[in-house]
């Protein structure tokens, strides 16, 4: 039997919107569209492939609230946008709700020669992606020091609007939230199979997708949202859409700090990567939000974007090898660069003292010895097009009765919120929602204008 939380389905099992995927995007989409045609019941769903929602990428992360000074205003454009307005949206929903939200700042710093020239382009795109002045500053070698004594590097890059939180229970309370306003949700419930009929271009509200879940289930909707995470291509691959695309996944591991290191920053050292086109990401020194303090991550090729152990990694190797044998994957191959920094990041997964080197480059005080436990480990599914490049920016594909939501990392938690409000605010122009008139009085509820975000977020 499905599991159901939420309310009761109709008889015909038949919703306005499907979403497919209960990470933070898959919840904060089920929030606004819910709180849209509410208090009008079953318009939309949410599908969860396991017992519990956020239960991979959107709780396997660092807790991050990513500055936009990262990301490339061009080349990332939606990211840089998303993580400028999702800061200040996560830190009026914590506030809120009473979630931690602790801004403490990040230090970025170049620990080569080929990272200071990075460094000035990061200041360059943090004021163009909106960052003030006396948020973002360029730092000298000695200035480092002032700020941070036991860090070590030619320069750095001290940002003061970046945060700490947990997404787990960002996403958790959102989707508590959309719950209230009449969105069903069912978890344990995989989507196995898609069909779809009697498609009108341009008249979405005929539209009938019929999805059949592993636990028995059958959906029908007019609209599919696929954010599905690291399974995203393969739905997208099922319903015949950004087939030129594939994904290769990479597992980050990281390593917890013993108590000892506890002082030794106040905040959270990154270093520039040395080959900022792979998703290959030198090990940082990251300080939680309930104050654990860990190295990580490497970025260790794996078979699924589920393969946390050996035997769920080997049981899709055969399949997910067939797979990129067919598409753009296969170029890698031929790729010198990549397979020497795979064969370094493979390393860095055998050998502690490889990875907690790597951070010594910046943090000489620590010692391999010192550290005995692995923390979490996430993994991220990068995608990659037919020319065997991979995409550096999210990538949102449609259909007459889909999108889907493909290459969905870093900052992705960061900007859930403005992107949720886009993608809301476009299916909700389409007509397939009755747009309800009521007021919300309660002070616990954001008053977010997701039309006001969709142009702020697509201009």
């Amino acid at each position: 039997m499905p599991i159901l939380i939420g309310n009761v389905l109709r008889s015909d099992n038949q919703y306005s919107v499907a979403i497919i995927g209960g990470g933070i995007l898959g919840t904060a989409i089920a929030y606004f569209l819910s709180r849209a045609s509410a208090p009008r019941m079953n318009s939309v769903v949410l599908l969860e492939q396991e017992e519990n929602i956020s239960m991979h990428a959107s709780s396997r992360n660092t807790g991050k609230v990513h500055a936009p000074f990262l990301y490339d205003p061009v080349g990332k454009k939606l990211f840089a946008k998303a993580a400028f307005l999702g800061f200040k949206m996560l830190k009026d929903y914590c506030s809120l709700k009473s979630l931690p939200f602790k801004q403490d700042g990040v230090l970025e710093v170049a620990a080569h020669d080929s990272g200071l020239d990075r460094l000035h382009k990061y200041i360059e795109w943090g004021y163009s992606n909106g960052l003030k002045k006396d948020e973002l500053q360029y730092l000298e070698k000695d200035e480092v020091q002032k700020l941070e004594p036991n860090v070590r590097c030619l320069a750095g890059i001290y940002c003061s609007k970046d945060a700490s939180i947990d997404y787990g229970l960002v996403t958790r309370q959102i989707l508590e939230d959309a719950r209230k306003f009449g969105c069903n949700v069912f978890v344990g419930s995989k989507v196995v199979k898609i069909s779809a009929r009697n498609f009108y271009e341009g008249d979405t509200s005929n539209n009938v997708v019929t999805l059949h879940t592993s636990n028995g289930l059958t959906i029908k909707t007019n609209y599919v949202v696929n954010t599905a995470g690291g399974n995203a291509v393969d739905i997208a691959h099922g319903m015949k859409v950004a087939t030129e695309y594939t994904d290769l996944h990479f597992r980050g591991e990281y390593w917890l700090a013993p108590e000892e290191y506890r002082d030794l920053t106040k905040m959270s050292i990154y270093s520039v990567p040395k080959y900022p086109q792979y998703p290959f990401l030198d090990p940082h020194w990251i300080i939680r939000v309930d104050g654990r303090r860990e190295i990580g991550p490497n970025a260790v090729p794996v078979f699924s974007p589920y393969a946390y152990n050996l035997s769920t990694n080997f049981r899709y190797l055969i399949p997910k090898i067939f797979e990129s044998s067919r598409t753009g994957a296969r170029r890698i191959v031929f790729d010198k660069q990549f397979w020497r920094l795979v064969s370094s990041e493979l390393k860095s997964s055998i050998s502690k003292t490889a990875m907690i080197n790597k951070a010594r480059k910046f943090l000489p005080q620590i010692r391999p010895s010192s550290f005995v436990q692995r923390a979490t480990a996430g993994i991220r599914s990068s995608l990659v097009d037919m020319q065997g490049k991979f995409v550096s920016d999210t990538k949102i594909v449609k259909n007459e009765y889909s999108l889907h939501v493909l290459n969905y990392n870093s900052p992705g938690a960061t900007g859930a919120l403005p992107i949720a409000a886009m993608i809301s605010q476009e299916i909700m122009e389409k007509g397939l929602l009755y747009r309800s008139s009521y007021k919300y009085s309660d002070d616990k509820t954001p008053n977010w204008d997701t039309a006001a975000l969709f142009e702020e977020i697509t201009h």
